[in-house]
């Protein structure tokens, strides 16, 4: 039966994809407007810091929320299966941010070849700096190292929960019954994950921040338009994968 606590995470959640629906509509007018004449600077940077502002409220919201029943989170029943194939601490991969440059820039480099022989520049992600490029690098090898430190910490938790006190209970009592140790152990296990949870978060606003402070604003809006559609897509994905294949 499903829990009054996870009724109220799967409605956050909710909230939150519809949210980023909404704000794709904003990112994609603000594009098309700035394509058809001169950009405006101040509007774009006022969006951006709503968006940031926005995904800084969510996250404080699933921590407070986390706090009490975190297990969910981190292999969330209101994602689609796909979306949870995805997941790393409860959320999306911090470094994944980079490689979307990396694979947006390529596209465009793609596409607008012809355009880059003849000298044309129109400011997307096909034109990133050599000192944009660069910090870009930094930044991954920074992630790379933050996510390492992060999965060494949970295999840490994982391996600490089994081999003490849960092993040394079970051995000494019958069956699977729950007692005052046992819940004490979940408990800490339960707070340890919140705060691994709360990490991953921070690293990804972290990184998403910094990710936004190198790409120019008109770069900016082209990448969290793409993510967002990219987050959009893999839900539907997910939904009509799990109804092909009988998943709720």
């Amino acid at each position: 039966m499903e829990t009054s606590d996870s009724r109220k995470e799967a409605c956050v959640y909710h909230e939150w994809m519809n949210l980023q629906k909404h704000e794709l509509s904003e990112l994609n007018q603000a594009i098309a407007l700035n394509s058809n004449g001169p950009t405006n600077d101040a509007e774009m940077s006022q969006l951006l810091e709503k968006i940031m502002k926005n995904f800084q409220d969510y996250a404080q919201k699933r921590s407070a929320m986390a706090r009490a029943d975190v297990s969910p989170y981190f292999t969330p029943p209101w994602c689609t299966s796909l979306q949870r194939s995805a997941l790393c601490i409860g959320g999306c991969r911090p470094t994944s941010y980079v490689r979307l440059i990396y694979a947006l820039c390529g596209l465009e480099i793609e596409s607008q070849l012809a355009e880059f022989f003849l000298g044309a520049t129109t400011g997307n992600l096909g034109e990133l700096s050599g000192r944009q490029i660069t910090m870009l690098d930094g930044l991954q090898s920074k992630t790379i190292r933050d996510e390492r430190n992060l999965s060494t910490w949970m295999a840490s938790l994982q391996e600490d929960l089994l081999d003490h006190p849960l092993a040394g209970i079970v051995v000494k009592s019958d069956g699977c019954g729950s007692n005052g140790d046992v819940e004490a152990a979940l408990d800490k296990h339960g707070e340890a994950l919140t705060e691994i949870l709360r990490e991953a978060d921070q690293v990804r606003q972290n990184t998403l921040k910094e990710l936004i402070s190198i790409l120019t604003l008109p770069q900016a809006m082209e990448f969290l338009s793409a993510g967002k559609k990219l987050s959009l897509c893999m839900q539907d994905w997910g939904r009509k994968r799990d109804h092909d294949h009988g998943s709720n």
